[in-house]
């Protein structure tokens, strides 16, 4: 800066480009800007710094919350035998998340929140687990719960962090989290559904508290007061200690609530009793302004992101926002919320199988996006056919391998079925068919499966032999020919059962379906938790 003193203003009415009025040097001096000019220049550079510094503030908090997410691979499994679902009309495709609560207490924070601190180090297991189903036109969803103690089939699933492989196993799902992380307990519910999922989220105990803190308290209801404690005959409970009616409940009451187990009698009523938690959690995000209050909009961001593990492919805030506008798009009375048909297990009074006929029904639903709710008021978009293709190989020569798939969790292998359906596809031309016994495979449900796209023509006029659905014929690394997977389906008989397609609304009687916007739900206590 010059400390020069400033010459003295030019007399009144001498002109300032006259040769009285120059610059030493007799170079023309330079025009004065007027103050109203300097004032508006001075204003357009202090609005683009504060503009450029709220940018920069913005950048660097979006970049925050990004840092805050952590994130899986997709699924621990080699090979799924999930096929998307076909577009519809408009080239829309459904959306499929599975959430999963995760019991760790590998923390300071999980071991206070979830008790049980001898387990502290040991791998956490996913006690809850929830598929949400986004429909292709996103008008409805579903949430469907499976329970903790469903003995299923596990595939073999790797740990992606530390690369331990883990063999296929027949356990209860819980375990699965256990065996590679949400990866495996992802492709488990793709084997036992046949649905694809595209993603995956977890969150344990801390996050569920700091998550109901940011929505500000949800509204639950019970019947009689409830206290879930230890009792003579029952050691553990959430503590959740609440008087009859409708409460609100948030941060660690809330975690209680969705962890209570003994005092609503039974593993299916707590579902239940997330469900209606969730679909409350739902409305009152809806009937506030979190979108338009940025506070409210910043603490939540700051919850979710740190409080959620997801797969890759999601892992941004602006998708997990993206996921979340488009399921705040769907109305209320259009989400329906389920728990999987089940059944008491053969072999263990205390867990429960699949219940045959509900289960599939219900996993045909989702396979071809069937609305639960029958609210839509309109007729359903069919998928696009998919169009068939020209055999590349004679019947008589082309080689089809038959596998006997029947088993399930509830009933063992029917023998003798390859053999059968092996005969039958001789009698259709299809002299070379075999019958595969290199392995013990199940499944729940028939498919046709080949290799590369030179073979799907081959494959599409196997499964018409059979009677077999077009939907039921997909591609597949995991065999080397066109291969007819006999499954838990078709126990019986040489001619594929035919099944009338669900309609929306269908659902077995015993999935304890609930609506969204049914805001009468109440949940009974058993008898020992009253108070």
């Amino acid at each position: 800066m010059s400390l020069t003193p400033r010459p003295a203003a030019a007399p009144e009415g001498s002109g300032r480009h006259g040769h009285g009025g120059g610059r030493r040097g007799g170079g023309p001096e330079t025009a004065r800007r007027p103050p109203r000019r300097r004032a508006l220049r001075w204003s357009a550079i202090v609005l683009a710094v504060v503009i450029l510094g709220t940018a920069s503030a913005g950048y660097l908090y979006y970049e925050h919350l990004n840092g805050n997410i952590h994130k899986g691979r997709r699924t621990g499994a080699d090979d799924s035998k999930a096929q998307r679902t076909r577009p519809n009309a408009a080239g829309q495709t459904p959306l499929n998340i599975l959430l999963i609560g995760s019991d760790s207490r590998n923390s300071d924070a999980n071991v206070a929140l979830g008790g049980s601190r001898d387990n502290r180090g040991n791998p956490p297991l996913g006690d809850v687990q929830m598929l949400i189903h986004l429909s292709a036109d996103r008008r409805s969803a579903a949430m469907v719960s499976i329970p903790r103690d469903t003995r299923v089939d596990i595939p073999e699933c790797e740990d992606p962090g530390t690369g331990k492989s883990y063999p296929a196993t027949n356990d209860i799902i819980n375990t699965s989290l256990a065996r590679g992380g949400a990866g495996c307990t992802l492709a488990t519910w793709e084997n036992l559904t046949g649905v694809y999922i595209d993603h995956w989220m977890t969150i344990d105990f801390a996050g569920v508290v700091r998550m109901a803190d940011a929505i500000g308290g949800v509204e639950v209801c019970v019947n009689q007061n409830v206290w879930d404690r230890s009792t003579p005959s029952q050691r553990g409970g959430s503590g959740l200690k609440l008087r009859a009616g409708r409460k609100k409940v948030q941060g660690v009451q809330a975690l209680q609530w969705l962890r209570t187990r003994h005092a609503w009698g039974s593993d299916l009523m707590r579902a239940r009793a997330q469900h209606m938690y969730l679909n409350s959690m739902l409305r009152t995000l809806r009937q506030q302004s979190v979108f338009t209050d940025t506070g409210r909009l910043t603490d939540l961001a700051e919850a979710a992101t740190r409080s959620l593990t997801v797969s890759e492919e999601i892992g941004t805030v602006k998708k997990l926002y993206d996921l979340g506008m488009e399921l705040k798009s769907v109305p209320s009375d259009r989400i329906t919320s389920v728990t999987m048909p089940s059944v008491e297990d053969p072999l263990n009074g205390q867990h429960v199988v699949p219940d045959k006929a509900g289960a599939d029904r219900m996993w045909r639903m989702l396979r071809d996006d069937v609305p639960f709710d029958g609210n839509g008021g309109e007729t359903k978009k069919k998928g696009q056919a998919e169009p068939a293709r020209t055999p590349s190989t004679d019947a008589a020569r082309l080689g089809v391998l038959v596998q006997n798939a029947t088993r399930s969790a509830a009933e063992a292998a029917v023998p003798g079925r390859a053999r059968a359906i092996g005969q039958v596809l001789v009698r259709h031309g299809y002299a070379r068919a075999g019958t595969d016994t290199s392995a013990a495979v199940s499944a729940d449900r028939t498919l046709v499966r080949y290799p590369s796209a030179d073979l799907e023509g081959d494959a599409q006029a196997v499964a018409k032999a059979l009677g077999i659905p077009a939907g039921q014929v997909e591609r597949s690394t995991d065999v080397s020919g066109v291969t007819v997977v006999v499954g838990a389906d078709w126990r019986t008989g040489t001619a594929y059962p035919k099944k009338s397609a669900p309609r929306a609304g269908d659902l077995p009687s015993n999935s304890d379906a609930l609506n969204g916007s049914d805001t009468s739900p109440c949940m009974d206590v058993y008898k020992p938790y009253r108070w």
